[in-house]
């Protein structure tokens, strides 16, 4: 195969807002506390009975709508998660059922907040391979499931929603939307991010994840650019992983993207983890504030420390 492309893409966010008002009064902070240190104001909660599965199918149903597809025109679903409750059926064969998608190929990818862009490279190589012509990709996520609202250090970060692209086959004269993903890990540290223990808990040691991502992480970046062929100032967008403004903003001045739109839903999402690269662009292709086929890099980082990134054509 030729190569792949984002066709269309959509997103879903649960209607129940918290803000830094509401969190003030269950734990030991402010809105100005918060603000400064992290750069949120809202953040979307998800209900007991909304689980991630549902969040999922939500923002696949709305890429699928905006792709002008049906069910029957998808051979593969990918979810990106690590806030699945099940085991199984996993949270992909679950959106397959609620979409009535017949018999594809249906996989959860648990990289954290790196999910997404692993995922997407999954899809891509997959086509590539002849293996798959059309899929979802999916980045979902309930983060409010695993947060330890006791700890105001990690509690007023997190979001619940969702965030999805249909990725397809390009025709044999179209030039590849998705390019050549740079990806890896640094396992030795990965205890600086977990959801770990009975019942799972979200912890991070935040200055040792500050550190890493402002210092390490755009040179890799930048590479990831290099494999497309283009330099960071021919960037139209960049959709880093929403984890915190004191993180994207110096991240992004350091990639070089001088020209570019910088994502900065965190401010009203909060960390959604692996959904918030999809969520995002999502949003500002809603938005118009991305021209279609413009070069826009997505690049996530963070959960078991491992990070991947690639430029896509901007559907």
């Amino acid at each position: 195969m030729h190569g792949s492309r984002i066709a269309a893409i959509g997103h879903y966010q649960p209607a129940r807002v918290l803000t830094n008002e509401d969190l003030a009064g269950m734990v030991d902070t402010s809105d100005e506390w918060i603000r400064t240190r992290v750069g949120i104001r809202t953040r979307h909660i998800a209900g007991p009975d909304e689980p991630v599965d549902e969040l999922a199918a939500h923002a696949a149903a709305k890429a699928l709508a905006a792709a002008g597809l049906g069910p029957a025109d998808i051979d593969m679903v990918l979810v990106a998660t690590s806030t699945a409750i099940d085991r199984s059926p996993n949270t992909a064969a679950r959106v397959a059922a609620r979409l009535g998608i017949p018999g594809p190929a249906a996989m959860d990818i648990n990289v954290v907040c790196a999910g997404f862009t692993h995922a997407l490279a999954t899809a891509d190589h997959t086509i590539r391979a002849g293996a798959a012509t059309r899929a979802l990709v999916i980045g979902a996520e309930k983060m409010t499931d695993v947060a330890d609202w006791s700890d105001r250090g990690t509690c007023v970060l997190v979001g619940d929603g969702a965030g999805a692209a249909v990725v397809e086959a390009c025709a044999p004269e179209q030039e590849p939307g998705i390019g050549p993903v740079l990806w890896g890990s640094v396992p030795e540290m990965g205890h600086t991010v977990r959801i770990e223990g009975t019942p799972p808990r979200f912890a991070q040691e935040g200055q040792s994840v500050y550190r890493w991502a402002t210092t390490r992480l755009p040179a890799i970046a930048r590479q990831a650019c290099e494999r497309t062929g283009i330099t960071p100032e021919d960037l139209a967008g960049v959709v880093l992983h929403q984890a915190n403004l004191r993180i994207i903003e110096p991240l992004a001045e350091k990639i070089g993207a001088v020209n570019a739109v910088i994502a900065r839903d965190v401010t009203e999402s909060g960390n959604t983890s692996a959904a918030s690269i999809p969520l995002a662009l999502s949003k500002l292709v809603e938005q118009g504030a991305l021209p279609t086929g413009a070069p826009v890099l997505l690049f996530g980082f963070g959960g078991n420390l491992s990070y991947a990134g690639q430029v896509i054509h901007c559907p």
